[in-house]
């Protein structure tokens, strides 16, 4: 998967990995369609930064959470 490519395949498949790396309860909340396309940097960035640590504190889980909430539609 070519994740350099800004799409809505991409975004899903992103989504969906921080929600596994994070073991998120609400995870069901939190669909891909709610991410608008142009913030897909950003998402991609957080993506790269949650999937390339072994371990998550729980302060870095709160603040990954919190970035989520921000790049969200309002």
């Amino acid at each position: 998967m070519d994740l350099t490519q800004a799409n809505a395949a991409n975004m899903e498949y992103m989504i969906e990995a921080i929600k596994t790396k994070l073991r998120m309860a609400s995870g069901a909340a939190m669909q891909a369609s709610a991410f608008p396309l142009d913030k897909y940097e950003d998402l991609y960035d957080l993506y790269e930064m949650v999937l390339g640590k072994e371990h998550l504190s729980i302060s870095e889980v709160e603040a990954v959470a919190s970035e989520l909430g921000k790049l969200r539609k309002v």
